[in-house]
C-alpha cells in the first residue's frame, strides 16, 4: 500500500509539475485564448444563423437549404488588432472551391461587408496561405511570395518558396495551425509552421495598421469552415506608441460625461495627426479584451468615479501596468475614487485626486491666464472655459513631482456651500481668493521607473472639445503620458464640426436642442 501510495503522490506531482510548467510556457509566449470554445460570446455577424460553436469550434456553414449569398463574416467584437502574433487551428470542407479567410486589421462596411487584410484558406489550394486584401488591393502575396508594396503602391514579388510543396504541408482533410504575425508595416503568414507569404507594405494610403479581426464565409457551394484554440499576442510597437483609452459607461444626459464619444473623437484626431501614437479606444467600461493593455504605453481613463469608477476592482492589476512604466492619466469624475487605498493608488499613479469631504465639483468659468512651460502647453494659450473644475485636490505631500499645468482662482461664491462630500468644506471656505490647480502632470509616478501621470477636472461639457486649446492641452496630455515627445507646437488638430462633435453620443438628442447655441460658442472660443 505504501508503495502504491507514493506511486500516486510522485503521479500527482508530476502531474502538477506539468500542469505549471505548461501554464509558465503559455505565459511566457504571452497569448491569450479569446474564444472560450463553447460559446460565440463576444463574437457577432449581421447574421448569425450561418454561425455556431461545433466541437468546441467556431463553424460558419452554408447549406443547400440556407445558402451564403454575400460573403459573411463573424467578428471579434472586444478589441481590434494592431501589432501582434494571432495563433489558432482551422479546417474547411465541402467542394474543391470551399473558400474562407482570416481579416486582421480589417473595416466593417455599413453592410457588414470586412474589407481588408485577409489570410486566405481554401480547400482547391488556389489561394490557401495567401494574403489577399478583400474589398481593396486584391492578391498581395500568393503563396510561396514576398511582396514589398512601395509608398506609391507598386508591388514587387519574390518567391521564396515552391507552391505544390507549401500546399502539400496543408492538411486539406484535417486541422491545421494558422499563425500571422503583423508588426508595423509587415505581416508573414505561416500554415503548420512553414512561412507560406509575407508583405512589407509601405502605401500609406491603402495599409491597415489596425482593425477588426474576423472570420469569412465565402459564397459557393455548400461548405463548412471551423476555426478553434484561438490565442492572441500583443506585440509591443517598435514604430509607434501606443495609448488605450478606456471610456465609461453612460451616465448623464446629451452632451454631457459623452466618455465613449469624447475618446472616440480624440482617438480619431491622434490617429490622423500624431504618426508616431496609436490611440485604441475601449467602450462603455473596463475592456473585456484579455489583451487590452499587454502592449500599451499608456491608460488614459475618462469616467464617473467614486465607489463606482471603472479601475476598482483593477487596482492591483493597473498599479503592475504602472510600475513597469506604462503612464496613467485620469479625466473628468475619473480623478475621483474612495479615500483609502484606491486613492493611495492615484496618488501613486497621477500625483493627485479628488478626495470626499476634501475637495469640491462646482460649475465656474476658470480664466487660464497664464501656462507654464511644460511639453503639456505647447502651442496653447491662455484660455477661459465653463466647466465643472473640480479643484482643492488631494496631492502627494509637498506637491514632489507635481507640476501644475491649469491653474485659476474660482469665484468666492463656488466655496460657500453647504458642507458634504463634494459641495463644500470648512479647508476650501478658508482658502477665499486662493489660485486652484485643476490639471497636473506628475512625473516618476510610482517611483523607481513608473511612467508619467496626468490629472485633469474639466470635461463635463462633451463641447468644450471644439475650444482649440482646450482640445490642443488634452491631445498633448495623451501624447505626453506615453514618453512621446510632443510637437513644438502641439498637437495639430481641425476644429470638430457639429457634426463631429454630436456623433456617437450615449443619449439621442432632445427636441429642444439648439444647434447655433453651440455654433455661437465654438465661434466665441476660437475667434482668435
Amino acid at each position: 500500500m505504501r508503495t502504491i501510495y507514493l506511486q500516486l503522490v510522485g503521479l500527482v506531482l508530476l502531474g502538477l509539475v506539468g500542469s505549471v510548467t505548461s501554464a509558465a510556457v503559455a505565459e511566457e509566449a504571452g497569448f491569450k485564448a479569446i474564444f472560450d470554445g463553447k460559446t460565440l460570446d463576444g463574437w457577432k455577424a449581421p447574421d448569425m444563423s450561418y454561425w455556431s460553436v461545433d466541437d468546441g469550434a467556431i463553424t460558419g456553414r452554408s447549406t443547400r437549404q440556407h445558402p451564403v449569398k454575400s460573403n459573411q463574416f463573424l467578428v471579434w467584437q472586444l478589441g481590434e488588432l494592431d501589432d501582434f502574433e494571432l495563433k489558432l487551428k482551422y479546417r474547411i470542407s465541402g467542394t474543391p472551391s470551399a473558400n474562407s479567410g482570416i481579416q486582421v486589421r480589417s473595416r466593417v462596411g455599413k453592410d457588414g461587408h470586412v474589407a481588408g487584410y485577409q489570410a486566405d484558406i481554401d480547400l482547391g489550394g488556389r489561394w490557401a496561405g495567401a494574403l489577399y486584401d478583400e474589398g481593396g488591393r486584391g492578391m498581395l502575396a500568393a503563396r510561396g511570395q514576398k511582396t514589398i508594396i512601395g509608398p506609391d503602391g507598386k508591388m514587387t514579388s519574390t518567391s521564396t518558396g515552391d507552391l505544390e510543396s507549401l500546399m502539400a504541408n496543408i492538411n486539406k482533410d484535417g486541422w491545421n495551425d494558422y499563425h500571422i504575425i503583423a508588426r508595423g508595416s509587415r505581416i508573414v503568414l505561416k500554415i503548420n509552421g512553414k512561412v507560406t507569404a509575407e508583405v512589407i507594405d509601405n502605401d500609406k494610403k491603402n495599409r491597415d495598421l489596425s482593425g477588426v479581426l474576423a472570420f469569412q464565409l465565402h459564397t459557393g457551394p455548400p461548405m463548412t469552415a471551423q476555426f478553434k484554440d484561438i490565442q492572441l499576442k500583443r506585440l509591443k510597437m517598435h514604430e509607434r506608441k501606443k495609448v488605450v483609452l478606456v471610456a465609461g459607461p453612460r451616465s448623464h444626459g446629451y452632451g454631457a460625461h459623452e466618455h465613449n464619444a469624447g475618446w472616440l473623437l480624440l482617438a480619431k484626431l491622434l490617429n490622423e495627426n500624431m504618426p508616431n501614437i496609436h490611440a485604441a479606444v475601449y467602450r462603455n467600461g473596463w475592456p473585456k479584451d484579455p489583451t487590452a493593455f499587454d502592449n500599451a504605453d499608456a491608460i488614459a481613463i475618462y469616467c464617473d468615479g467614486g465607489g463606482g469608477h471603472v479601475v476598482m476592482r483593477h487596482l492591483e492589476e493597473t498599479d503592475k501596468l504602472a510600475k513597469k512604466g506604462v503612464g496613467i492619466a485620469c479625466f473628468h469624475y475619473g480623478v475621483e475614487v474612495p479615500k483609502g487605498k484606491p486613492g493611495h493608488y492615484l496618488l501613486n499613479w497621477i500625483g493627485g485626486y479628488f478626495e470626499t469631504f476634501w475637495s469640491v465639483n462646482p460649475h465656474w468659468e476658470a480664466e487660464f491666464k497664464k501656462l507654464p512651460k511644460h511639453p503639456i502647453t505647447r502651442g496653447v494659450k491662455p484660455f477661459s472655459m465653463n466647466d465643472e473644475w473640480y479643484y482643492h485636490m488631494r496631492f502627494v505631500k509637498d506637491m514632489k513631482n507635481v507640476t501644475p499645468i491649469l491653474t485659476a482662482i474660482p469665484p468666492d461664491s463656488t466655496r460657500k456651500r453647504g458642507d458634504s462630500a463634494h459641495g463644500g468644506n470648512p479647508h476650501v471656505r478658508a482658502r477665499m481668493g486662493v489660485p486652484e490647480h485643476v490639471a497636473w502632470a506628475y512625473e516618476s509616478a510610482t517611483g523607481g521607473g513608473g511612467g508619467r501621470g496626468f490629472g485633469f477636472t474639466g470635461g463635463h461639457w462633451h463641447w468644450s472639445w471644439a475650444s482649440n486649446d482646450f482640445r490642443k492641452l488634452v491631445l498633448n496630455s495623451l501624447v505626453w503620458i506615453t514618453g512621446v515627445e510632443v510637437p513644438p507646437n502641439g498637437v495639430p488638430s481641425k476644429t470638430p464640426s457639429i457634426e463631429e462633435l454630436e456623433a456617437n453620443q450615449d443619449y439621442p438628442k432632445p427636441g429642444s436642442w439648439r444647434r447655433e447655441r453651440i455654433q455661437q460658442m465654438l465661434e466665441q472660443w476660437n475667434k482668435d
